[in-house]
């Protein structure tokens, strides 16, 4: 069944057009993302299609059912009432039928009532419809479901009571699509719904959307949600829509695909048209051909000529050079604490980064992630622990809220003022692959888009020439392709990263390590993000199994305390059972330790030849293998003294 159909809308400004004649069909259960360039007009679109602004040709069809829930960019909920409060006026209906029910409930009881025995029966059949009512409506459920809804937001009990003009921007934001998705509506309409979002909250959101029982209409440069989410792109750009079906990767190989086609489509074309024109030259004058001439001009005349295919827009198009190259030992960090005013925010953090190491600092909202890098550069002070930088290292650093522009300032002098003898044509191109052209570089910072502003602070930190880059959010307001350039751009780089960002997809090509952020400080895993997720996911069950056999362990004995006489006491079938198992899991630990030992021992003889020694790639490589060999083995060692003692609380219980 069809929701809504967009049909010829267009928008114009004055002489220019932002788009035309576009086309858009959601389908009951749809999952579509609105894909395209940053100012290609999206949003634009979305507010067309919620019913917020009008077309300036075209219009919109829906039935009036069809209820539509519209989440705008940098929305906040702006309320009085507690977050509980304002969660709970989603189900207002519903809670007026228990008022109703609970009311019915008390008359019952009424003498009067009892001795009408009509009236009594219409009573009951009342309430029976009430009840029906009530539980079609998830009377009995609908608690429960604010809870869960606003725990994967990260809102949990202690608060529940907190009032919403309280808090900050992002949670306001949070809280505006939560009740959103508790609204149900048949179809939601989210422009940039990922911001402000961590990554757990993302993978939740995900999950909830997947579910969802209504249509989605999804404008994101999360490529990562994307793929997740939708199963059907349409396209804006140059003005036109085009319809894609399948998720975001699926959309880019048939847009390649398409393009391929049509350039090869245009190209036979072309040489038929050469090999007609060129017919016509030859024989149009001879008396004898003149007539087939002729008919192959009036053939060209009424060919439906094709145009010229045209790939992507304009795009940036930038590297980061280093102009010294650093030691092979970049940054050492140890037992270092990270907060603020002596509140410890995360401890203890320990990093070793080493030349070329590309890292991604994850973590949840609020445990410091910027905070660290900050304390790194020294424009926060370390609560505890030491920091030192290797042989040659020069750090750069980009600021998500880009602090460091200057609003009062041309986009032109932004660059020019901290590098004067730079030629003006110079900045000019350095500025033109950032795509700052003509009037553009003489636009006021102050007046730039977050896009813009983000692409500035890009060229700026480009011209530094660093070799140790730290970036704290690089891909917040770039548009899909922008990002795809800074990730080109960013594996080409000879130099270290280190880096926070939410873009998994991001993480998945610039990282090659992971470092985790929580209260109880850091941790290192040896890979990408979908690695981490893998690896952690794998951490999390071993601890699990761990925990349960120990506690299982632990039951058996304090069983055996309280049933069985001290003097008497013998290990029954279960612990003998218990006994066995663990017993085996420890020498399969043992096993596996002595073959992990005997592993690194070979690479690091391997690694001591002067051969490999002098060969860089292949010294990383095997550095690579034994620093994962080591976390392999840290978390067997952990696991074998949990075992070891779980057997000897089994053993002093006989």
């Amino acid at each position: 069944m069809i929701l809504l159909q967009a049909q010829h809308v267009a928008r114009h400004f004055g002489a220019d057009v932002l788009f035309e004649n576009i086309y858009l069909e959601v389908q009951e259960h749809a999952r579509i993302g609105l894909v395209g360039r940053n100012g290609a007009g999206k949003s634009t679109l979305l507010k067309i299609i919620a019913g917020i602004e009008q077309p300036d040709e075209g219009g919109i069809s829906k039935s009036k059912e069809v209820s539509i829930g519209y989440l705008a960019q940098h929305t906040g909920l702006d309320s009085q009432l507690t977050i509980w409060e304002e969660m709970l006026t989603v189900f207002e209906p519903v809670i007026q039928l228990e008022k109703k029910m609970r009311h019915i409930e008390e008359s019952l009881g009424d003498p009067k009532l009892l001795n009408d025995q009509e009236a009594y029966a219409a009573t009951l059949k009342q309430y029976d419809q009430l009840q029906h009512d009530f539980k079609e409506q998830n009377g009995y459920g609908y608690e429960a479901e604010i809870r869960s809804v606003l725990h994967g937001f990260r809102f949990y009990e202690e608060d529940h009571d907190k009032q919403i003009d309280q808090l900050s921007g992002g949670q306001k934001t949070r809280l505006a699509l939560a009740k959103l998705l508790l609204q149900k509506k048949d179809l939601l309409i989210l422009d940039e719904p990922t911001n402000h979002l961590d990554i757990e909250t993302l993978d939740w959101l995900e999950g909830y959307l997947q579910t969802y029982s209504g249509a989605l209409l999804i404008v994101s440069h999360d490529r990562y949600f994307l793929d997740k989410v939708i199963n059907e792109v349409y396209e804006l750009s140059r003005q036109k829509m085009t319809h894609f079906k399948g998720n975001y990767s699926k959309y880019l190989e048939l847009k390649a695909e398409q393009l391929e086609r049509e350039w090869k489509e245009f190209e036979k074309q072309q040489k038929e048209i050469a090999k007609l024109e060129d017919f016509v030259n030859r024989n149009l004058v001879r008396a004898s051909t003149t007539k087939r001439a002729q008919s192959r001009r009036k053939q060209l005349e009424k060919m439906d000529r094709l145009d010229k295919p045209q790939g992507d827009e304009k795009s940036a198009h930038f590297s980061f050079e280093t102009a010294k190259e650093s030691g092979n030992v970049v940054l050492t960090v140890e037992d270092a604490a990270i907060g603020y005013d002596q509140t410890i925010l995360s401890e203890p953090i320990n990093l070793d980064i080493r030349k070329t190491d590309a890292i991604a600092l994850v973590g949840p909202n609020g445990i410091g992630k910027s905070t660290l890098l900050k304390s790194l550069l020294d424009m926060l002070p370390l609560i505890k622990g030491n920091k030192s930088f290797g042989a040659n290292v020069d750090p750069g650093y980009y600021d998500q809220e880009q602090a460091k522009l200057h609003s009062s300032k041309s986009v032109l002098s932004e660059l020019w003022d901290e590098h004067p003898t730079t030629p003006e044509k110079d900045i000019r191109s350095i500025l033109g692959s950032f795509l700052f052209s003509g009037e553009d570089v003489e636009k006021s910072v102050n007046a730039l888009s977050g896009g813009e502003k983000a692409r500035l602070a890009l060229a700026k930190l480009s011209m530094n020439q660093h070799n140790f880059l730290l970036l704290d959010e690089p891909t917040n307001h770039l548009d899909i392709d922008s990002k795809e350039v800074l990730e080109h751009a960013l594996i080409d780089f000879e130099g270290t990263l280190l880096f926070v960002s939410h873009d998994r997809y991001f993480i998945n090509r610039i990282a090659n390590k992971v470092v985790e952020l929580s209260p109880e400080g850091s941790t290192l895993y040896l890979g990408d993000y979908d690695y981490y997720v893998e690896k952690k996911a794998e951490l999390e069950e071993l601890k699990r199994l761990s925990e349960e056999q120990t506690n299982q362990a632990e039951t058996v004995i304090n069983e055996e305390k309280t049933t069985q006489p001290a003097a008497n006491r013998s290990i029954n079938k279960e612990t003998q059972k218990l006994m066995r198992q663990l017993t085996r899991r420890i020498e399969a630990i043992e096993e596996e330790l002595a073959t992990i030992e005997e592993d690194i021992y070979s690479l690091e003889t391997t690694l001591a030849e002067p051969e490999i020694y002098e060969d860089h790639v292949r010294v990383q490589e095997l550095n690579k293998k034994i620093a994962a060999l080591s976390t392999v083995q840290e978390t067997l060692m952990e696991e074998w003294e949990e075992k070891n003692i779980a057997l000897e609380d089994l053993n002093e219980s006989e």
